[in-house]
């Protein structure tokens, strides 16, 4: 693992570059399937940064959210500071902004949804990759399989041999990612986002079971909880698409 990087002077943070190389690699797939679809790839980028500004605010206002007694004596430099963010904040405020960007542009709809199934699994798995680098926690529990590792310069450091979850994540993720642009022609509008819900919320549900966070309800973690919701949602919408509308009554 390799936190930081030293270029002279300059100090680089191995997750801050995985985080900008997953929305740098989620903005050239979403070229390519604009020109697809007839639309400006320019707006690969604009959606992007939509992605990222609104990330960055949700991530950041759900830590103060959450932190609040922590952070309401320093309101202001606490909103503009570059540490804490939470994921499930920088995943409703990332939403938020796309979707406001889709309303500005007019283009509301099924087609937004399986375009942006792609590079939310793509962008996922890279971002993991810098999770591994940084080795900032998202390890498991102990292993005694033979591909377990400790993580004794990482910046949560432990010396345990654990689970490598984050490659896992990464393995698991660009395979989805790589299932879902194969099938993206080949689904009815709407269906390859909601493969995308039952397959990542999956993925996580699994992953969850080897990682370190605490339960909170029925036994499972929050992420759990999240992930059931997702493919509760992404199976039933895969069900409602399989089953044939009856016939209207005649006379």
């Amino acid at each position: 693992m390799q936190p930081e990087l030293h270029l002279g002077p300059l100090t680089l943070q191995t997750f801050g570059i995985a985080f900008g190389l997953g929305f740098v690699a989620a903005g050239l797939v979403l070229a390519r399937r604009f020109r697809e679809l007839d639309r400006p790839p320019d707006w690969a980028y604009e959606m992007v940064f939509a992605a990222l500004v609104g990330g960055l605010v949700g991530a950041r206002l759900n830590y103060i959210f959450q932190n609040w007694d922590k952070v309401s004596n320093d309101l202001l430099g606490n909103l503009f500071s570059g540490s804490g963010l939470v994921w499930l904040g920088g995943v409703v405020g990332g939403a938020i902004g796309v979707l406001l960007w889709a309303w500005r542009k007019r283009w509301l709809s099924l087609t937004l949804l399986d375009t942006a199934s792609i590079p939310l699994a793509l962008g996922y798995a890279i971002g993991r990759i810098g999770c591994q680098l940084s080795g900032d926690g998202d390890y498991g529990k102990h292993t005694d399989l033979p591909w377990g590792m400790s993580y004794p310069h990482g910046t949560v450091p432990t010396t345990d041999t654990v689970h490598p979850t984050p490659v896992y994540e990464t393995l698991a993720m660009g395979l989805v990612a790589l299932l879902l642009w194969q099938l993206r022609d080949r689904l009815r509008p709407g269906l390859l986002f909601a493969l995308w819900l039952v397959l990542s919320g999956l993925e996580r549900l699994l992953v969850e079971f080897i990682r370190r966070n605490e339960p909170v309800a029925l036994g499972l973690t929050t992420p759990q909880l999240i992930s059931i919701g997702m493919m509760i949602v992404g199976g039933v919408w895969l069900a409602r698409a399989r089953t044939p509308r009856l016939a209207p009554a005649r006379g």
